[in-house]
């Protein structure tokens, strides 16, 4: 502040000197090529890429398989937990984590060490234009993760504008066979189809991930049913015949990294779901 009493003729320069400070205390990693990243979550690892990280990834978690070339990293998380000793050595400057997949303690010990931990929690499809420009700030090529979140931005507002007025089509989304398992609208991939008109049937189920049973689904009539993976289970196909019309007749596999990561792919699965729901209605 003395800045501006002592030099008041160069009020626009003291501003200027004064934004920048507030940007490095935001982002205090510096943003060049020599920054060491690791990703703890796949979905963290595809968006690292896509806002221009790419080159700066020194580690990742397990199943990190996309863009290829992150199939190279080393692996230091999985389900299991992550290897704390193994981080620390990389001496990242940058660690990007998720609060669904990775275990606290591990992450609060890093934090209280000094390492930067950035989580990337998504809540809402708009949130992945927001992560990836964020992790821009600390890339080298930041017109990369500009022109990547803006083309996703653009892709969202298209599929929103084209189905806002749709004719809602309950559907039926099969999680898990053993146990049967389906996502409420608390879960993340319910986003997806909500954005093409998709009617949970089990969508005000208190939990983000319940267990039903086939009854139920049976009642709650869906007119097409979703799944992941090349086939149905063989368990669930002896069901089927008991399924409205409909449901039998409409079953669509998805992309399950497409469908289950908050990352641009995504919209890849929102296309899958808006073509099959379109067949549903043109069907009536």
């Amino acid at each position: 502040m003395r800045c501006f009493r002592a030099l008041s003729a160069y009020r626009p320069l003291c501003e200027s000197l004064l934004i920048v400070l507030l940007w490095g205390a935001m982002f205090p990693v510096h943003a060049n090529n020599s920054l060491r990243v690791i990703s703890l979550a796949p979905h963290a690892t595809e968006l690292a890429y896509a806002a221009g990280l790419g080159p700066n990834l020194v580690a990742a978690s397990a199943y990190s398989d996309y863009p290829e070339r992150a199939q190279s990293l080393e692996r230091v998380a999985n389900y299991r937990g992550v290897k704390l000793e193994r981080i620390i050595a990389l001496k990242p400057d940058l660690i990007l984590a998720w609060r669904g997949g990775n275990p606290p303690k591990p992450l609060e010990t890093l934090a209280t060490m000094g390492f930067k931990v950035r989580y990337l929690n998504p809540e809402t499809l708009e949130d992945i234009g927001q992560f990836i420009r964020e992790l821009g700030h600390y890339s080298a090529t930041p017109d990369i993760a500009a022109a990547n979140a803006k083309a996703f931005d653009n892709k969202l507002a298209q599929l929103k504008a084209r189905y806002q007025n749709a004719s809602p089509v309950p559907y039926f989304y099969l999680l898990s066979d053993t146990p049967l398992m389906t996502a409420s609208n608390r879960a993340w991939p319910s986003q997806l189809f909500t954005v093409c008109g998709g009617k949970n049937i089990f969508a005000d189920s208190p939990a983000a991930y319940p267990q039903v049973n086939m009854e139920q689904v049976i009642t709650r009539a869906p007119q097409v049913m979703f799944h992941t993976g090349e086939k149905l289970p063989s368990s669930w196909q002896s069901m089927t015949d008991l399924l409205p019309d409909n449901a039998q007749r409409f079953t669509w596999s998805l992309n399950p990294d497409w469908l289950t990561r908050a990352t641009p792919r995504a919209l890849n699965a929102a296309e899958q779901i808006c073509t099959a729901l379109d067949n549903v209605r043109h069907a009536q």
